[in-house]
């Protein structure tokens, strides 16, 4: 349940110039308020459905699932096949080793900034360094694994109605196995876009985007739709 931290459903109401006893409610039914009015609202009105919505809850408004579509189309780095890679490591089946890149920035850093890349200072610095960042975050991915596989294993929780069945659902795949790291990869990416849209992802800003109306795009909307409608077949 989203915990209320003051909202005033009241604004909304005004802007809009809808009667304070209006239907569905923007403070009781912000889904739904959010469904018909959520292209109407200034982002300085909108943006406080933050507080008593979750980008899982957020889901069901097509414009904020445009919203997300359009914003995965500008090639965020935060959802890039690396980036994404060391986020979420347990969605990750392929063998590229973790690290890796992490480790090569290590030694860049060390060749040329520190100490300003004198190689008499440096000696085998660049190389220590490498092998700790990539034991660092093999560790790290470790970690992650283990708590996924842990939470995979707890038993589930009876849900108490048809409505939170629905809000746990995950987003639809088609996935068939891979055989490459290439297809793993595109997998990957495709998993990362489709849980990402589905509010499914942590340590994403889903406020940036949701409340983004410089993201809403009329002329591509049937081929938005279109992608939604190919994902759930």
């Amino acid at each position: 349940m989203v915990k209320v931290h003051e909202f005033d459903g009241g604004p909304s109401l005004k802007y809009l110039g809808l009667p304070p006893d209006y239907t569905p409610s923007p403070t009781t039914q912000p889904i739904e308020f959010l469904k018909q009015h959520l292209t109407h609202l200034p982002p300085n009105i909108v943006s406080y459905y933050g507080l008593i919505t979750t980008p899982k809850q957020r889901t069901v408004i097509p414009a904020i699932r445009n919203r997300r579509l359009q914003y995965t189309q500008t090639a965020p780095a935060e959802l890039s096949f690396v980036r994404a890679r060391n986020s979420w490591p347990h969605l990750w089946e392929g063998r590229l080793q973790p690290g890796v890149e992490e480790a090569k920035e290590e030694r860049t850093w060390v060749e040329k900034e520190f100490l300003a890349g004198n190689p008499t200072h440096v000696g085998k610095l660049p190389g220590l360094l490498r092998d700790f960042e990539e034991e660092r975050e093999n560790e790290r991915v470790r970690t992650l694994r283990r708590v996924r596989e842990s939470e995979e294993l707890a038993p589930e929780e009876d849900s108490d109605s048809d409505e939170e069945d629905e809000e746990d659902e995950e987003p639809p795949s088609s996935e068939s196995d891979p055989e490459t790291d290439q297809e793993r990869q595109a997998i990957f990416e495709r998993r990362i876009k489709e849980r990402f849209i589905y509010g499914l992802l942590d340590s994403i800003d889903y406020d940036k985007i949701d409340w983004n109306e410089s993201l809403d795009v009329d002329d591509d909307r049937e081929a938005q739709e279109r992608w939604f409608e190919e994902d759930d077949e």
